[in-house]
């Protein structure tokens, strides 16, 4: 299967600050990379660097085309749609209207209506609550929701920042369900970050760990779930 996403020599930083140091990784058509690592090891940034939001240099290519000097609103455009951690809910809007801003660059009306029913097909909670403000749903709705807000771009590649974050475990298993349907329905890769290892590691075909900004083990998800360091710093056991 060919490669959708390919990343070498990335480097990045905030202010004078560098946070992630010559990274190499790629993510194939189709398929589900996650990134492991604790806290400040640079997984947000990673994303982050690939939507355009932060100083980097090195090589991003996206289904061929360089993302360097692109701006963030032309990466989204390209089909690489970015979930972000706290996940991004225009709490003032209803369920629709942030739905429909995730659809804004769009010009096909009958596909985005197709897509309408697709992601309420996936959430049907999202359809009941429609005309709801977004800020009265709950933590799980709202993420259900930023994940179709980022599905109505139409997207090649869905960056998740941290899903189950703060989430019941009910609820995160039904969401970690669904984005695997997605994957294998739509077509949609994934890069997914996240610090529930094994989460993450049961998703993913493929799997990086991070630390310090640093590339320290890489490979098949079911490869490193046997790696020792990962087993014993990540997996408790």
């Amino acid at each position: 299967m060919s490669v959708l996403l390919e990343v070498r020599g990335l480097q990045a930083w905030y202010g004078g600050t560098q946070v992630l140091h010559d990274i190499d990784f790629s993510l194939r058509h189709g398929g589900i990379t996650a990134i492991l690592g604790a806290n400040g090891a640079g997984k947000t940034t990673t994303l982050r660097t690939i939507s355009g939001m932060v100083r980097w240099s090195g090589q991003v290519v996206f289904d061929g085309e360089p993302l360097e000097r692109r701006k963030t609103e032309r990466i989204c455009a390209m089909g690489i749609a970015h979930v972000p951690d706290g996940r991004g809910t225009l709490v003032d809007l209803t369920v629709e209207e942030n739905l429909r801003i995730g659809a804004y660059t769009r010009r096909d009306r009958a596909g985005v209506a197709r897509d309408f029913d697709l992601v309420y097909g996936y959430f049907p909670k999202l359809s009941e609550r429609r005309r709801q403000q977004a800020g009265t749903l709950s933590g799980g709705e709202q993420q259900m929701l930023a994940i179709s807000r980022a599905l109505m771009v139409r997207p090649k590649l869905l960056l998740l920042d941290e899903p189950s974050f703060g989430l019941a475990p009910l609820v995160v298993r039904d969401i970690f369900r669904i984005m695997r349907t997605i994957n294998r329905d739509e077509r949609v890769s994934m890069l997914l970050v996240e610090q529930n290892a094994n989460l993450a590691l049961d998703l993913a075909d493929h799997a990086y760990l991070l630390e310090t900004g640093r590339i320290v083990v890489s490979g098949p998800s079911a490869r490193i779930r046997q790696d020792e360091v990962v087993r014993r710093s990540y997996l408790g056991y």
